[in-house]
């Protein structure tokens, strides 16, 4: 659904979660470790993550794990992040399964080596019929990429005319809900080519805490932050069910 063209339903616990899970580096910079092993701890904060928004009623979390901007890193850390994403699919999709939880992976697989596109596609295979929350990961994805792609596919399928409703089934949430509420950590106060279609209504929340910092308390803080926002998309305040408005 489309929140130009139609009204979402609106709840106290946002249906789904963008995040931008920005600081890993300078969270181990600040303890004197190398920037891998904020990395490292990041991805432990993900788990969490995961286990806190699925007790809490959230049915989708997606997060940008690697844009298409990222290639611009020193190699080392490219490489060490392809190494921990593939580590990560082989050791903890068992539990997402386990869990009842469905793993997506969104962006361009074209660059990643063999092993990885491999085990992207087992893992989303052995999650598909889960009926949990859905994770996706963002991972060699951007805004811009997301659209041009969707409109390439739209126009290879035969559309005659791109409009939102023909272009929807061919972005890469096509198929999900958009976001209620966008989180980025780390202090940085804007969304970098993330889901540049699926934001156009979504509640932004910053914060300086960085992301392996960003432990149940802070996301409370951030949910606690969307119940007091009036969603309005477009109306006036005095058009909103009275349980909607904010004093």
């Amino acid at each position: 659904m489309s929140s130009t063209q139609n009204v979402p339903a609106h709840t106290d616990i946002p249906q789904h979660i963008a995040v931008i899970m920005d600081g890993n580096g300078r969270w181990a910079k600040k303890r004197l470790m190398p920037r891998i092993m904020g990395h490292k701890k990041g991805l432990e904060m993900l788990e969490e993550m995961t286990a806190n928004c699925s007790r809490m009623g959230v049915r989708y979390l997606t997060v940008f794990a690697f844009s298409t901007e990222n290639w611009r890193r020193p190699l080392d850390e490219v490489n060490f992040l392809m190494g921990l994403f593939l580590q990560s699919l082989q050791k903890r999709v068992q539990k997402l399964h386990k869990n009842n939880l469905r793993l997506r992976v969104i962006g361009d697989r074209s660059r990643f080596a063999a092993e990885i596109v491999a085990g992207i596609e087992a893992a989303e295979t052995l999650t598909a019929n889960n009926t949990g929350l859905t994770l996706t990961i963002a991972a060699d994805y951007g805004g811009r990429w997301d659209i041009l792609q969707a409109v390439n596919q739209a126009i290879e399928a035969g559309e005659k005319q791109i409009t939102e409703a023909s272009i929807l089934p061919y972005l890469s949430l096509g198929d999900a809900p958009e976001p209620d509420l966008f989180i980025r950590t780390g202090g940085e106060t804007r969304i970098s080519n993330f889901l540049l279609w699926q934001l156009a209504y979504t509640e932004l929340y910053f914060t300086q805490v960085l992301w392996p910092d960003f432990d149940k308390t802070e996301l409370t803080r951030a949910i606690e932050s969307y119940q007091q926002r009036e969603r309005r998309f477009g109306r006036t305040s005095e058009q909103l069910p009275i349980a909607e408005q904010r004093p």
